[in-house]
């Protein structure tokens, strides 16, 4: 299973890494020049959480953006007990 966030869909991106020689032109120099270009790897900060997906618990990998922006529904500790939400009695 590769690691990508199950609610925005971040995952490893490609990239270069470019190396320069030379000195600005506006330093006096005559330019900047790109030696090399290394390929790297951009990674998106993802977590392991326990969240609840249709109602039943699971573990997904979240980017830390989804949960701070609140895409991300924690479910309940261990110990408690999930409950259906009590109608409002109706009061006469």
């Amino acid at each position: 299973m590769p690691h990508v966030c199950h609610y925005t869909g971040r995952k490893t991106a490609i990239g270069r890494q470019c190396t320069y020689r030379g000195k600005a032109k506006y330093l006096g120099g005559v330019g900047i020049k790109i030696t090399g270009r290394s390929s790297r790897k951009f990674k998106p900060n993802l977590q392991k959480v326990r969240v609840l997906i249709d109602g039943k618990p699971a573990r997904v990998w979240a980017s830390a953006k989804a949960i701070k922006s609140g895409l991300v529904t924690k479910r309940l500790a261990r110990g408690q007990v999930y409950r259906k939400p009590v109608a409002a009695a109706a009061t006469a």
